[in-house]
């Protein structure tokens, strides 16, 4: 019950590793981030809201630094086949020189109520959530001598998949937060996210639909009725999961050389996210991970030592070309 503060604090206290799945995280989050941030308690969730992430940095990043508390946002798939394939990427490319990485998102997903609920409210927030993101800019710099940006979200036509429109989610920014903190990423990293919808009509279909729902979600009538459609906690059937798959390419470049790698895995939306979830938790637990505190990614609380756990659960990280 997040509206129960001494039951969180008595929870936060009594574990190491505290996961929640309770979404719109902007609306039910915060109270638990703030207890496992004062408890120096490992945080784990599964939001995919830009804002949510930015807000908590702000308010509980110290406080977590301080008490020991790793907090890592974004444990599913937003955004960790992102986060960990774009490190995977650097990884195959030379130390020590500018890396561009680009992204190309293929899956086939029922989204749940809940996470319907949450896109709905980051579409129409958007000003609130580019006032967040700026405040964090400010007060969460590049590191000095590096420089590390995203790309512009121009669509258009990619050697490895085809068309690819730009993807507004939450993974690039997590990406760049990871490139921020680690070294690795080199001197000047940049970063593309884009969904490859695999042909022109689909590129075009995929257009108009988003088109309509980002404007939709702009009339409250309308929005009424987008939300009336799905309640949190509704989801996909098991039959609807079982047709389930997603396969993340990633091109990078870098010091004269190119490199594709490809995450790939079944049902991103419940089969593998659980799995993504519970790994990072026994990671967290039970691993021999760099010392980290306060609000991190994936990549840079857990990197190599989780994406082995994947792997040996079914997920594939692979260098294709």
């Amino acid at each position: 019950d997040v509206g129960d503060v001494a039951s969180l604090h008595a929870l936060a206290a009594a574990t190491r590793v505290l996961i929640t799945t309770v979404g719109p995280y902007t609306r039910y989050g915060e109270p638990v981030v703030r207890a496992c941030a004062q408890a120096g308690t490992d945080y784990l969730d599964l939001t995919g809201e830009p804002a949510f992430v930015d807000a908590m940095w702000l308010r509980h990043h110290r406080t977590a630094q301080a008490s020991g508390a790793r907090l890592i946002h974004c444990a599913g798939f937003d955004s960790m086949p992102h986060d960990l394939g774009a490190q995977f990427t650097v990884e195959q490319l030379p130390e020590d020189v500018p890396i561009t990485v680009e992204g190309y998102v293929r899956a086939r997903v029922r989204p749940s109520g809940g996470t319907v609920h949450s896109a709905v409210g980051i579409v129409t927030d958007l000003r609130g959530a580019a006032q967040l993101a700026r405040e964090r800019r400010r007060a969460d710099p590049d590191p000095p001598g590096r420089r590390v940006r995203a790309l512009p979200p121009i669509p258009g036509r990619r050697p490895e998949v085809g068309w690819v429109l730009p993807m507004p989610t939450v993974d690039p920014q997590i990406v760049l937060h990871s490139a921020r903190a680690l070294p690795r990423y080199g001197p000047d990293f940049r970063y593309g996210h884009f969904y490859a919808p695999g042909s022109t009509a689909m590129a075009l279909g995929a257009t108009v639909a988003a088109g309509g729902v980002l404007a939709a979600a702009q009339l409250p009538p309308a929005r009424r009725l987008i939300l009336a459609r799905s309640s949190p906690g509704e989801g996909p059937s098991a039959a609807q999961r079982a047709r389930g798959w997603f396969n993340v390419r990633f091109a990078g470049e870098g010091g004269g050389q190119r490199v594709v790698c490809e995450v790939a895995g079944g049902d991103p939306g419940y089969g593998e996210t659980a799995k993504m979830l519970g790994e990072a938790a026994l990671c967290l637990a039970h691993d021999d991970l760099p010392s980290t505190a306060g609000q991190v990614t994936t990549a840079v609380a857990m990197g190599p030592a989780l994406r082995e756990r994947l792997l040996r659960a079914g997920i594939s990280f692979a260098r294709v070309a």
